[in-house]
């Protein structure tokens, strides 16, 4: 997946943005931007990648993507059928944070919102999440000036006071992106997403960016805070998680087409992941084989 930078720049009549966002299917586009993103899926259903975080969504889902974490929401096969009837709708909500100046959320009273914007740089999915809060969501996209502004202020409110939530993507992988602004890697995560399959060998990922394959082990360790090795089976299980939840294989296939060469390497890898078998991971998604 190539990552592309959004810019919204030429947004500078408003302090933020809200739209509701009425696709066939969303756009299948690897991006990121300086803008936080509050999202609301009123439609749809697919897989979402958020960092190195790879995981089912649908209709219903709340997600707070911080400053410059890449992600993509990828529906599901139907809905690119040319008969398909299907549609992806969803709230979007776009603002920097220092949209109310440099100083608002650094006040005492503000400081649970600045602590939940710190939060969503790994990307934040909310659960059990009130009917009230989804009717805000709803409507503020009819609101204009103060009344909108105040709305937003509410909702970063409830959501910042919020205990049900599950952080997406790992820390690591974010400090990569704000690490000396490097470019390298870019590059090595690119292609280990379009790699992660097949067999990857550390002196083919050191060749991308021109390192040798030790100073390259050490490089990753240091920014991602974990051998490459670790970050690549997190993707290939992150993978394997999309596939289980999908229901389109057994878990022996699952396996090879995740990147695995042996079921006992991964099922090893999976439990020491994910903190249980394949099967049960299966059986706690109610999840035929």
């Amino acid at each position: 997946m190539k990552l592309h930078l959004l810019d919204r720049s030429s947004l500078n009549d408003c302090s933020f943005t809200t739209k509701i966002n009425h696709y066939p299917h969303f756009l299948k586009v690897w991006h990121f931007h300086p803008e936080l993103e509050l999202v609301y899926i009123k439609k749809s259903r697919g897989t979402r990648f958020i960092g190195d975080s790879i995981e089912k969504f649908e209709k219903g889902e709340i997600v707070l993507i911080g400053e410059n974490l890449p992600h993509m929401w990828l529906n599901d096969d139907e809905y690119f059928k040319k008969s398909s009837k299907l549609v992806a709708e969803a709230v979007g909500i776009h603002f920097e944070k220092e949209f109310l100046g440099r100083e608002f959320f650094k006040i005492p009273e503000m400081n649970h919102i600045s602590k939940l914007i710190i939060r969503a740089k790994v990307g934040i999915k909310f659960t059990n999440v009130s009917e009230d809060i989804i009717h805000k969501f709803n409507h503020i996209v009819d609101l204009n000036g103060f009344e909108k502004t105040m709305e937003l202020i509410n909702l970063l409110n409830y959501l910042a006071n919020h205990k049900y939530y599950t952080l997406l993507s790992s820390s690591g992988y974010m400090d990569s992106f704000t690490y000396i602004n490097n470019e390298n890697m870019i590059k090595t995560y690119e292609y280990v997403y379009n790699n992660f399959t097949d067999v990857i060998y550390l002196k083919d990922v050191a060749d991308v960016i021109n390192m040798n394959p030790a100073s390259f082990s050490r490089f990753f360790k240091r920014v991602n805070r974990k051998p490459f090795s670790r970050f690549l089976n997190d993707v290939r299980i992150g993978y394997a998680c999309k596939l289980m939840i999908e229901s389109k294989r057994d878990i022996t296939s699952i396996c090879f087409e995740s990147g695995f060469n042996n079921i006992s390497n991964f099922n090893r890898q999976f439990k020491k992941i994910k903190g249980m078998s394949p099967s049960k991971y299966i059986k706690l998604h109610d999840i035929k084989e």
